[in-house]
Order: C-alpha cells, then sequence, then structure tokens
C-alpha cells in the first residue's frame, strides 16, 4: 500500500511524502526547504530515495541543494536547465517508475512555463500538480497564458473523478470563498467549506481534494457553467471559455 503525508513547510506549503508500507524508502514531491524533509526521515528512520519537482519557483526547489548533498536520491523534473540538481529530465508522455507505480508525466504550462504534474493511475489514481490545481482554485499566471493554463486545467479535469488531487499549497478556504462569490448558489460548495474550516480549525489538511470534488465546486474548471459566466460578466468579458477563464483569473488576482 502505497501511502502520501503532508510535510508543512513555510506558511502554507505542503511537500509530499510517499511510502511504501514495506519499505523505508520514500520519495518526496517539491522539496522547497530541506529541514522539515531531515527532520521527518530521521524521526522515521526513511531514507530518501527519489524526489519529484513540478517546477522551479524556489518555494519548491529550495531544499535540493542540502537534500541532494545528504541522500543522493534520484531527482526527476522538468527539462529545466535552471534547476541543477535534477538528474532525470522528463516531458510531456514520458513516464517512470516510483515505489513500486508508473508515474506519467503531464505537460500543464500556465503558472510557469516549466510545469508538470505526475500523474499514477491505479485504486486510486495520485496526482501530483505542484500549483497549477488547488482545490477550489488555480495557480497564478507567472509565465503562461490564460489560454495555456485553461488548456492545462482542461486536461487535469477530463482524469478519472476519483483521482487523489495533492496539491502543493493549503489555500482551500481562500479559493472558496472565492468560488463563493463567482458561484453563490453552489450547495456542494457550500458543504465543502464547512468541512474544510472544522479541518483547519484543528489544524489538519483540506488535501488531497478529487477530480470528481474539483469538477462540482472550482470555478477555474467550470467556466461553461452559465451561472459563473453571469457572475464573471461583471467583471469582464466572458465571450468563450478561454476568455472567460481569463476574466475568473484577473478577479480573483484582485480579490
Amino acid at each position: 500500500m502505497l501511502s502520501v503525508t503532508p510535510i508543512p513547510a513555510f506558511n502554507d506549503n505542503y511537500i509530499w511524502l510517499l511510502r511504501q508500507d514495506s519499505t523505508t524508502d520514500v520519495t518526496v514531491v517539491d522539496p522547497g526547504d530541506a529541514q522539515p524533509v531531515i527532520e521527518y526521515l530521521e524521526r522515521e528512520s526513511l531514507n530518501l530515495s527519489t524526489i519529484l519537482i513540478t517546477h522551479h519557483h524556489h518555494d519548491h526547489t529550495g531544499g535540493l541543494p542540502e537534500l541532494t548533498k545528504r541522500y543522493a536520491p534520484r531527482v526527476i523534473g522538468p527539462d529545466n536547465p535552471n534547476i541543477e540538481e535534477i538528474g532525470e529530465r522528463v516531458a510531456d508522455g514520458d513516464d517512470f517508475r516510483v515505489l513500486g507505480r508508473r508515474f506519467e508525466v503531464l505537460a500543464v504550462p500556465g503558472h510557469t512555463l516549466d510545469h508538470i504534474a505526475f500523474f499514477a493511475s491505479g485504486t486510486p489514481s495520485l496526482l501530483f500538480c505542484g500549483d497549477t490545481l488547488f482545490c477550489g482554485g488555480c495557480g497564478r499566471l507567472f509565465e503562461g497564458t490564460p489560454e495555456q493554463m485553461h488548456r492545462s486545467l482542461s486536461r487535469l479535469a477530463s482524469l478519472p473523478e476519483d483521482t487523489l488531487v495533492f496539491a502543493a499549497h493549503e489555500y482551500t478556504l481562500a479559493n472558496l470563498r472565492f468560488a463563493q462569490a463567482a458561484e453563490p448558489d453552489n450547495r456542494v460548495r457550500d458543504r465543502l467549506m464547512s468541512e474544510c474550516q472544522r479541518a483547519r480549525d484543528l489544524s489538519r489538511p483540506t488535501l488531497p481534494s478529487t477530480i470528481g470534488r474539483e469538477r462540482q465546486v472550482n470555478p477555474f474548471l467550470r467556466v461553461d457553467n452559465e451561472h459563473i459566466r453571469s457572475t464573471a460578466a461583471a467583471q469582464g468579458p466572458t465571450d468563450s471559455p478561454d476568455i472567460t477563464f481569463a476574466t475568473l483569473r484577473h478577479w480573483k488576482d484582485n480579490f
């Protein structure tokens, strides 16, 4: 059985740790800070065998120098020469095996141009999507275009609905407050907000989400919804799904 554990970092990052019950070798995703990873590994007597990187931002890569020097792990990530520690540079459609599971690489530009996600089919399917898809939201467009991000999110939305979504930040409540403004009448979202508020009150993560849940509550996956188009129209143009997405993203940036 493959387990996935969040290691909190900085103010709101999650470094995801993957472990098979029968081995002490583990994988971590986007270690922006080495110290909480090292503390967890030492406390649990584990060995860091693999690191997965979704994109180049420092809060996802900052721990690489120390972790690679200390553990010499396999490092898999995007073909970005600025991330010097990556040993296996992968692109859309590539696949590899980690901890007995096959992972497929999905190119998801938008937040950054080099952004990739890692998808493992199975029961359940797993998605490590960095800063592309969040529970109730999506990443800011630092390098890509609205059209790129919309295509990337549409691609992720097409994955099996039971896919567990492991985003890299605890942004859920803020995202759902915006989702409430974008689509006021959504009872599924309202129930989720209550659940997530209770989780945060107990200092528990609101993640993972699922693709099925995101299809129901995430306005950035629902730009064809007539109610969302109607509320977005008060903020800007909604002439096409791409344009509606751009209007929503601009609205969220200033929300």
